[in-house]
């Protein structure tokens, strides 16, 4: 802790020596911009300043996965526009006014919503993050050219508005045989997953609203099932129909896909909760550092629970030492984490690795290829992510056996 004050005291007189030097501080001198000129106009929709390049990553030829800057944003709050997408066929154009939600199969009443009859129920919100099950899927051949953007960019994190789901299963009732819900969705492929009724009826949302604004077309506008803390695939787009059974569907996307194959020959199937990752997002690539103090930077989460802690590396994994977590600190959210680090200009590897409340550990991929096999790593490939810092200051990705 001393050595942590420490740090970040010589890290302020150095800041304060730069701005004692900078024409800033002195008096009469001249800005560059014109100040007395007025500026720009109020307008209707507000945009990034020309001098911020934000955008999101399109990663596929068929265009169906656009991936978030983790490394260029600040806090914890993904802005809309830059949340990330993934989708199956397409985004489809839905009228809200012809919208309606069917929620049959084993209940006491089938009944049919309207979006304004959505709207009336009692509203519940939530801070949690999504995040894509195949999200690292191209971790062992990401070039050491690559961003936490192209490394992890399908996680984002907002605020969720809506009505609980356990409030409309209430108002359908459930027969006693009830145990999952089929969850579909209203584009071309008609995206259906099987949910647990346990997962329904604890912290289930039907969404209307993100951020402050009604849901955005690629995120599901008008209403998308979220399961907070599960593969982002279950969190149904454009959700039209909710049946209730007895048992799992065993859809495409539950059999085919989003399974894990392991050595002996079975896969794991509902695998739905996204375990403990942590990645650094500064310094990465395409950084170019300078020997002296930097602040270590990066984001953890767990659909678990909460962040409990975060282990930082800085020589690729002989010595750990704890983060700062940055608050708040809440269950199933993108965690800030942080630790200033002196670099000697030597070549060294950066790691972290995050704990969550329950005491799961972040693993290595040797420890994940030993408990699962590697075939299995195409979804849920949450192993630790090494940064390579050069002795020229370039930082670049590097695959962490």
């Amino acid at each position: 802790m001393n050595g942590n004050k420490k740090a970040f005291s010589l890290i302020r007189r150095k800041l304060l020596k730069t701005a004692a030097l900078s024409p800033f501080m002195y008096a009469g001198s001249t800005v560059a911009d014109d100040s007395r000129h007025p500026g720009a106009t109020a307008t209707a929709k507000s945009v990034h300043s020309p001098f911020e390049n934000l955008e999101k990553k399109i990663r596929t030829p068929l265009q169906t996965e656009a991936l978030t800057p983790l490394h260029q944003l600040h806090g914890t709050i993904t802005p809309a526009d830059l949340h990330y997408q993934r989708h199956h066929s397409g985004v489809p154009d839905i009228n809200p006014d012809q919208y309606r939600l069917l929620i049959h199969g084993l209940v006491d009443k089938s009944l049919q919503f309207t979006l304004q009859e959505l709207k009336r129920f009692p509203t519940v919100s939530r801070i949690a993050f999504l995040e894509c099950s195949g999200n690292c899927d191209d971790y062992f051949t990401n070039s050491p050219q690559s961003s936490p953007q192209d490394i992890a960019g399908l996680t984002s994190q907002s605020e969720w508005v809506g009505v609980s789901l356990a409030t409309l299963l209430r108002e359908t009732g459930l027969k006693p045989k009830a145990r999952w819900l089929l969850a579909e969705g209203g584009d071309a492929c008609l995206m259906t997953r099987s949910i647990p009724i346990e997962k329904a009826m604890d912290d289930a949302m039907i969404c209307y609203a993100q951020n402050g604004e009604a849901i955005r077309p690629e995120q599901g506008y008008p209403i998308r099932l979220f399961l907070p803390g599960w593969e982002g695939s279950t969190s149904v787009k454009w959700l039209r129909r909710l049946k209730v059974g007895d048992q799992p569907w065993m859809s495409r996307e539950e059999t085919s896909r989003y399974t894990d194959p392991l050595p002996d020959n079975t896969a794991r199937q509902f695998s739905f909760v996204m375990d403990a990752r942590s990645i650094i997002t500064s310094p990465t690539y395409p950084s170019l550092i300078e020997k002296g103090w930097h602040d270590i930077r990066g984001l953890a989460w767990s659909g678990r629970g909460a962040i409990k802690a975060v282990e930082v590396s800085v020589d690729g994994g002989g010595h750990w030492q704890p983060a700062k977590l940055h608050p708040p600190v809440l269950a199933k959210t993108h965690t800030r984490f942080s630790l200033p680090w002196l670099w000697n200009g030597k070549e060294t590897l950066l790691l972290s690795r995050a704990v969550d409340e329950t005491g799961y550990i972040q693993p290595s991929a040797t420890m994940l290829i030993k408990a699962r096999g590697i075939g299995s790593l195409r979804y849920h490939n949450n192993a630790i992510i090494g940064w390579r810092v050069h002795q020229d200051g370039r930082v670049t990705y590097d695959v962490v056996a």
